[in-house]
């Protein structure tokens, strides 16, 4: 475990599951993670459909995103573009083949985070998203 403080956000989808897509995901829990202290989900970010990542790490506006305040970013799958420009506003972002956002976030803080699903680029436009 980390000896600071984290915020993780995990996306997640309508059921409640992590959610396939971090490039699509609309909502993020986020976890407030204390060292030595089980995490604490604090808060979630709602995003409207033009602010997913998808569509906003394409634009050419340098505004921040909500999720760059986040130290880890959690998804089933990502595109190596949303990784690499999530990674150059400092947040990391893993997938993984977990299905329930705070047991994610504990198999992480464990070492133990199952790995996520091939990213299919095709589906999502690949990576400078035709549309």
């Amino acid at each position: 475990m980390s000896e600071e403080r984290r915020l993780i956000a995990v996306a997640v989808d309508r059921q409640g599951r992590v959610a396939d897509h971090a490039g699509r995901a609309q909502r993020w829990e986020v976890f407030d993670v204390w060292p030595g202290q089980a995490p604490v989900n604090i808060y979630a970010i709602e995003l409207a459909e033009k602010a997913v990542l998808h569509h906003w790490h394409v634009t050419e506006y340098p505004e921040r995103h909500p999720l760059h305040v986040v130290d880890l970013a959690i998804a089933a799958t990502a595109g190596e573009g949303v990784i690499r420009r999530l990674g150059e506003r400092g947040v990391s972002l893993l997938t993984t083949g977990e299905s329930d956002p705070e047991l994610a976030v504990k198999a992480f803080l464990a070492g133990d985070l199952p790995p996520g699903k091939p990213h299919d680029e095709h589906s999502c436009g690949g990576e400078g998203h035709q549309h």
